[in-house]
């Protein structure tokens, strides 16, 4: 079974995606995102979720659960906003760990 990649965040960051042939889930304030979050995480159809930042930052605790799961791995990149440096963050906490230390030395 071929696995799948999907794009979550806001529909200004993330339209272009759809161009690159990748699934687009828009963040919208209306719906319940954790819920479509989770029903990502769940379906086994996408081996990637790219989250943007600000997504992120309202989903931290969705994304907190799925951290220590092999797949989907869950990446986190910057908004039409900029970069805030969660994305960072969280590569130099998943590095700390697979490592046992910090090898970003700032």
């Amino acid at each position: 079974m071929s696995k799948r990649i999907a794009v979550f965040g806001d529909k200004e960051s993330i339209y272009g995606f759809a161009a690159l042939g990748l699934d687009t889930y828009y963040y919208d304030s209306a719906q319940d995102n954790a819920a479509v979050f989770k029903k990502l995480c769940q379906s086994q159809s996408y081996s990637i979720i790219y989250i943007t930042e600000a997504a992120a930052v309202v989903l931290e605790k969705e994304i907190e659960k799925y951290r220590s799961e092999p797949s989907p791995a869950i990446i986190l990149i910057p908004g039409v906003s900029g970069n805030t440096g969660e994305g960072l963050s969280a590569v130099r906490l998943s590095v700390e760990k697979a490592v046992g230390s910090d090898i970003f030395n700032d």
